[in-house]
């Protein structure tokens, strides 16, 4: 059976999650390049003479919301094929026509009437090609050739596997996020450093641009009234006072607009004044802090997928859904679970006000059940440094190279995201190699947000946070302080998991979950007691986060808050608002 959302359904082809992709850096030149293209698969690298049919892009070819529902493998080549005709007055004298992919997996290269214009290795970050000098008038071929290796190299791939089942899921592939061209000046704004400074009531602000040619025009703005304003040469950070400074908070989402003017180029954004940090509560516990206060993150596990889109959300509608529903039902935090989302995912998290946990996306070669999994019901903890590398599927130094490198690439590209309060580069040992190190370079590339280095076991000691992984076993605060100065706090970063299948509504026959039950009343009781016994008790001890696994089915786990389809809520919402109201500090 295929499952599928109210969005789904209600797809329109001709209006594919049309909105404007990039709402921090918003321009009015937008040509949205989503909906029907020609696609084919081919066995080498030669592009084909006949296309095999139609493929409604952003969604991959494996995902049904596509019309394709094929499987891309290792060496073969997906070929995507559009005609492009720009409006008229589009490309204006002097001006650039930018082409931006939001993602494609995993490895791509773009081409212009027949012109290699651009690509990128890298299944989660944008790709941007410039396309001017390969342009024509009247009708323009755009050409897009794809492979993806998946599980089978060391790139970056979250939870895809070729032979999906229990935590693995469907391999997907291609353009997955929208498409889409501006025209801007030869001398644009390519992007904005936006970084609050709360205790000191200013904003931070660095504009990047492709040529000097001046200075650039910042204003800031509340409710439509200038607050604060500065000319600035570009690469050059200005300090913007703030006149009574309102803090961003979940219980408060404010933001604040921003206009840039640089030459002839307007851009627009928004930022919010907020901090975070880790510091002791009244009794002296390690704390995480949100504007200096402690503040308990209640959040739950995040992952994304959709039984008919896969990694793309059917609509903005459907994305806002998820956000909306789990802040409703009492969590004040996401943990945005090895994927990278599209940048409206964040903005919605921004303007609804929900903290953010930003998982990096694991690569390395196959990981060993020892290393993975023995850890669930074991003290386990291994080193990940030197010759342990190859245990964590980490001995290929290109491998460790590309990791750190779209780490970097990752801070850079969600780095003005409000919303985002802890970065996490290791989940339970999948690729994990040098966490403390890799920790710290986070830690100095963006010093205003925390870090938990390895999610669930193999602590290193490194980061901000103890961070632990609790299913099979009772959760309880250790009476005993860890070794030597762990001035961390301490986080349960995943836990529950209970499963309840609701027929109709599974994705299959299969069925993984770290404790089943029959009924919904069954899993409302279970849950109840869970928080009342082992959670709640915790947190005068300590305990300053949890992340609960997780909002939704995916696949073959059935340990969903909601269906997969997102149609069933397995637990009434009363109960989970009232188990997360005594989530508090």
């Amino acid at each position: 059976m295929t499952l599928t959302t109210q969005w789904g359904e209600a797809l329109d082809p001709e209006q594919v999650l049309p909105e404007y992709p990039r709402p921090q850096l918003v321009r009015d030149s937008h040509l949205n390049l989503n909906g029907r293209w020609a696609y084919a698969i081919t066995d080498d690298a030669r592009e084909p003479a006949r296309y095999d049919g139609e493929i409604l892009v952003p969604f991959s070819p494996e995902a049904p919301l596509s019309g394709v529902g094929r499987q891309l493998r290792p060496g073969q080549t997906l070929w995507y094929r559009r005609t492009v005709r720009l409006p008229d007055g589009f490309h204006r004298p002097g001006h650039r026509v930018l082409l931006h992919f939001g993602a494609v997996d995993q490895s791509c290269s773009v081409l212009l009437n027949g012109v290699p214009v651009g690509g990128r290795t890298g299944g989660y970050l944008p790709v941007r090609c410039d396309l001017t000098d390969a342009l024509r008038d009247g009708e323009n071929v755009l050409v897009v050739a794809v492979r993806d290796d998946s599980d089978t190299s060391w790139h970056a791939r979250g939870k895809q596997k070729l032979r999906r089942g229990g935590i693995w899921y469907t391999a997907q592939s291609g353009i997955w996020q929208t498409v889409w061209a501006e025209s801007v000046p030869a001398a644009h704004v390519e992007r904005l450093t936006l970084t609050p400074h709360l205790a000191q009531g200013c904003v931070e602000v660095t504009v990047h641009a492709s040529v000097a040619v001046g200075d650039a025009e910042i204003r800031i703005l509340a409710g439509g009234v200038v607050v604060a304003g500065a000319s600035a040469a570009a690469g050059t950070a200005v300090r913007l006072p703030l006149p009574e400074v309102r803090p961003w908070t979940p219980e408060d989402p404010f933001l604040y607009d921003v206009t840039v003017g640089y030459g002839d180029d307007q851009v627009r954004g928004y930022l919010g004044m907020r901090s975070f940090g880790v510091g002791p509560d009244a009794d002296g516990v390690p704390r995480l802090l949100l504007n200096g206060q402690p503040y308990f993150h209640a959040g739950v596990l995040d992952q994304g997928y959709w039984p008919d889109g896969l990694y793309t959300a059917p609509s903005d509608e459907a994305m806002v859904a998820d956000i909306a529903a789990m802040k409703r039902l009492g969590f004040t935090m996401l943990r945005k679970h090895i994927k990278i989302e599209p940048l409206r995912w964040y903005h919605h998290c921004d303007r609804l006000g929900i903290l953010v946990w930003q998982d990096m996306v694991n690569g390395g070669s196959a990981y060993r059940p020892l290393v993975v999994a023995a850890p669930v019901l074991t003290p386990l903890r291994l080193p990940d440094r030197g010759r342990w590398r190859r245990w964590f599927g980490r001995a290929d130094a290109a491998g460790r190279d590309e990791f750190r490198a779209e780490t970097r690439e990752t801070v850079e590209h969600l780095r003005n995201v409000v919303s985002i309060a802890v970065w996490v580069p290791f989940n339970e040992g999948w690729g994990q190699f040098d966490a403390t190190e890799v920790a710290r370079e986070v830690a100095a590339l963006d010093p205003t947000r925390t870090v938990d280095h390895a999610s669930g076991w193999h602590d290193q000691g490194g980061g901000d946070l103890r961070s632990l992984h609790v299913y099979f076993r009772r959760f309880r605060v250790s009476r005993r302080r860890p070794p030597g100065r762990d001035l961390r706090a301490l986080v349960l970063s995943e836990y529950g998991g209970y499963t309840l299948r609701v027929d109709g509504h599974a994705f299959g026959p299969a069925e993984f979950g770290y404790k089943r039950y029959r009924t919904g009343a069954e899993l409302a009781e279970a849950f109840t007691r869970l928080h009342d016994e082992q959670i709640v008790p915790a947190i005068p001890a300590g305990l300053a986060a949890t992340v609960y696994t997780q909002l939704s089915d995916v696949e073959d786990e059935l340990n969903g808050l909601f269906s997969y389809d997102r149609r069933v809520l397995k637990l009434p919402e009363e109960v989970l608002r009232q188990v997360n109201d005594r989530l508090r500090l």
